[in-house]
């Protein structure tokens, strides 16, 4: 029984990326899923994605590169103020300006630096380095 897909989703592609596979399926797709993929993408940790639709509610193929060492979801889903998110990028991330925390904040789902940069929270989904 699948709980949490948006943790289904990056624990498929770890998976894959641990085996050396080059590409991945991530069913059911979600708006969420694709979002956080799209920051993943931006960010250089996948090489592309695309959503197929396949009559039980779409899925997206998902293209590897091979820069995800470790990727996960953050539970509880924190928030975060603009203060706060050097301390949670020091407690998932392995190193300062090193990795990638994923956000959601009113503006949309973004990386960390981007929310720091424009000065927002939000609340804290994944993370990816």
């Amino acid at each position: 029984m699948k709980h949490d897909p948006l943790n289904d989703a990056l624990s498929k592609i770890k998976n894959a990326e641990d085996s050396g596979k080059l590409e991945c399926k991530v069913e059911p797709a979600s708006k969420l899923i694709g979002r956080v993929l799209r920051v993943m993408q931006e960010q250089g940790y996948l090489e592309r994605f695309e959503y197929v639709e396949d009559g039980r509610g779409g899925e997206y193929n998902v293209i590897l590169n091979g820069n995800i060492n470790e990727c996960s979801v953050v539970k509880p889903r924190w928030s975060v103020t603009n203060a706060d998110i050097e301390d949670y990028e020091s407690r998932y991330l392995p190193a300062q300006g090193f990795g990638l925390l994923v956000i959601t904040t009113n503006e949309g789902v973004m990386a960390h630096s981007k929310a720091k940069q424009k000065g927002i929270g939000g609340k804290l989904l994944a993370y990816v380095y």
